[in-house]
């Protein structure tokens, strides 16, 4: 009986050369393995027009197993791009327990587990299954007007409440746990996961938190208020943001940067842990410290170390 080939999903920034490329090298190391390399469909379209020889070779992602492979149907992902590829690549699996492998192409790739110089590494560590997998808090995001829900989401890193125009301030109420904390004027406000922390948040002046803690954070963007800090409260938790009838305009929700909703006066924005977490799959089991210095290039000149058990 012939065994079923195991099927890898290739997620590529495709409107780049070196991602074209990266993802072609990927796909042949696969097929020569003997697995089956899955990708969108627009994606595969883009990636046979770079090398139309693979055009027998490359399944397409489904969302009906009828019409190709189904996201369930996958064993893992492998991203070539940025932090932004990765995000889009959470969009394709969710739903379904695929683990995420980023290769950095872009510039930090804080997601990311390994460079482009690994990248023959790691595709051979995925065939041996020599990974380890860890999940990454997510969050649910609701929109309601007038108590009626009108819209939902979810985000990895976070969501954001941003004014839609540039020459407005952006009136708002922040909220935590069904309790009032504070209004202000501001650019808008950013509510993260720990794994935003180090996105949106932490351009914002927000902190690192890190990703072994079960928290959100909400952090405004510019406030005119005395009382505007960043917060970090418990998962359990929910924070909200009321867009208020006063603002002049408009308002804008972001979700990762990537799913976009807008907010008229009165809209408020809820957010709470998601049940549904991202897996990541990992080559390196070094501690979250060790990522930072290497992913911000942070200085450890002088440090010597704890003498004995601290």
């Amino acid at each position: 009986m012939t065994a079923t080939p195991r099927a890898i999903l290739v997620v590529a920034h495709t409107g780049r050369a070196d991602s074209l490329e990266a993802a072609v090298t990927v796909c042949e190391q696969l097929i020569a393995a003997g697995a089956t390399p899955v990708l969108a469909a627009d994606e595969r379209d883009d990636l046979l027009r770079f090398n139309p020889d693979l055009a027998d070779s490359l399944a397409t992602l489904s969302a009906t197993p009828d019409e190709g492979i189904a996201a369930s149907e996958v064993e893992l992902a492998i991203i070539l791009g940025g932090d932004g590829t990765i995000l889009r690549a959470a969009e394709l699996v969710r739903g379904s327990s695929v683990p995420l492998l980023g290769v950095n192409l872009g510039h930090v790739g804080f997601l990311a587990e390994s460079e482009r110089d690994d990248l023959g590494d790691a595709v051979r560590r995925v065939l041996a299954r020599d990974y380890l997998v860890e999940e990454r808090m997510t969050i649910s995001v609701r929109v309601k007007i007038d108590n009626e829900v009108v819209y939902e989401t979810w985000a990895l890193n976070e969501a954001t409440v941003e004014k839609a125009s540039r020459e407005r301030m952006l009136e708002v109420v922040i909220e935590v746990d069904g309790r009032p904390l504070s209004s202000f004027g501001c650019d808008g406000v950013v509510m993260s996961t720990p794994t935003g922390s180090t996105a949106y948040s932490f351009s914002a002046g927000g902190p690192v938190v890190w990703p072994s803690l079960d928290a959100m954070l909400l952090v405004p963007l510019s406030a005119h208020a005395l009382f505007a800090r960043p917060l970090v409260v418990g998962p359990d938790s929910s924070l909200a943001v009321e867009v208020l009838n006063r603002n002049d305009g408009t308002a804008i929700l972001w979700a990762d940067g990537r799913r976009a909703y807008e907010l008229p006066r009165g809209a408020r924005v809820i957010v709470r842990r998601s049940p549904i977490p991202v897996r990541l799959a990992r080559l390196h089991s070094g501690p979250f410290t060790d990522r930072l210095v290497n992913k911000f290039d942070l200085p450890v000149t002088g440090w010597r170390g704890p003498v004995g058990r601290e």
